[in-house]
């Protein structure tokens, strides 16, 4: 990627606003709160962030700092079925289409998401619960 998407939809302000907005969805979501230490959002904020704003052509912050991503490591330790995908993805588009983008970056971005939220996926929804919530 180069910076023009990046700088084109407006820099570390726009994703920043986009993730604290996903954040404060995640907040209140019955499927990926119990995912996220208490004390731990702060950091959870400037992880996704920076490794956004690196993946578009940003500031490289997130590697210096973090090594590789290794998106599907960091993430094994959480059971992330179908239904937190969906919810992960109903909060993020929800974010992002708060910030009117352009119909091309909005799509653009999205498609990443997307792409990326299906491939955290690393357990099989369980079926035979009718007490999880869905969206």
């Amino acid at each position: 990627m180069t910076d023009d998407f990046f700088t084109a939809v407006g820099g570390h302000d726009r994703f920043d606003r986009i993730v604290r907005r996903f954040y404060e969805g995640v907040k209140t979501d019955p499927i990926l709160r119990p995912m996220y230490p208490e004390d731990d959002f702060d950091g959870a904020v400037w992880r996704l962030t920076a490794f956004l704003e690196q993946y578009w052509g940003g500031p490289t912050t997130y590697s210096v700092e973090r090594g590789h991503p290794r998106l599907r490591a960091r993430h094994q330790a959480f059971p992330i079925d179908d239904v937190a995908r969906d919810h992960w993805l109903a909060l993020m588009t929800e974010a992002v289409t708060a910030e009117e983008l352009s119909p091309l970056h909005h799509e653009t971005l999205m498609d990443y998401l997307d792409r990326a939220a299906h491939a955290m996926v690393n357990t099989i929804s369980d079926v035979e619960r009718d007490d999880r919530p869905t969206l």
